[in-house]
């Protein structure tokens, strides 16, 4: 791929982003491949030692505040007319309370998801007390001269244990899977915006 054609194609995929962040990474990678062509690479070479320009735009996209990207979005391009402004009061009590359910349903599903997470690493933290009691009333109860009973508490106590290790490693799983989820949800967002619309 040429400079121009991969100049080209990044800013296509940009389509989205405030301009002015659009022109400045278009210079930034076009010094890059200059800077890499005046070291002796061929110009295909260069734009190839980047890396493919879907994988530049998914980490400019990432690297970009999801707030930048949605206020460059929603900022009109032109200035209303009159009946577009009455139209926007008039279905204001419509429009207005929909967006903020939306809102509000999609902040939701986020909580509800951390706070699962959560539950499961409260219900490690209750096994491991657990298990560290048992422990300590084994102990006890075996001083005392209850040995049987000693017995069958180090048994639970050992199974408490066995549970909790289990169990730390699914507390794991889900807050990793919980976190990449979160990012591909932000992701998604921030695709929806982007690149849609040709660049200009």
């Amino acid at each position: 791929m040429l400079k121009t054609a991969f100049l080209e194609a990044l800013q296509s995929g940009l389509a989205g982003l405030p301009q002015q962040d659009i022109e400045e990474r278009l210079a930034f990678y076009g010094e890059m491949i200059d800077d890499r062509m005046e070291e002796g690479l061929s110009e295909e070479e260069a734009v190839e030692a980047i890396g493919p320009v879907d994988r530049v735009i998914n980490e400019i996209v990432a690297q970009t505040p999801l707030t930048k990207i949605v206020k460059e979005r929603i900022k009109p391009k032109r200035s209303l007319r009159a009946w577009e402004i009455l139209l926007l009061i008039l279905g204001f009590p419509l429009w207005f309370p929909l967006m903020i359910v939306a809102f509000v349903l999609i902040l939701v599903f986020y909580v509800v998801l951390w706070i699962l997470v959560i539950c499961l690493w409260a219900v490690e933290l209750v096994l491991w007390a657990a298990a560290l009691f048992g422990l300590v009333a084994t102990v006890l109860y075996m001083l005392h001269g209850y040995v049987a009973f000693g017995v069958v508490l180090l048994g639970a106590a050992l199974t408490l244990i066995g549970l909790s290790i289990l169990l730390f490693f699914g507390c794991k799983a889900a807050s990793v899977g919980t976190a990449k989820l979160a990012r591909s949800i932000v992701r998604g967002i921030k695709r929806l915006f982007v690149g849609k619309e040709k660049a200009r």
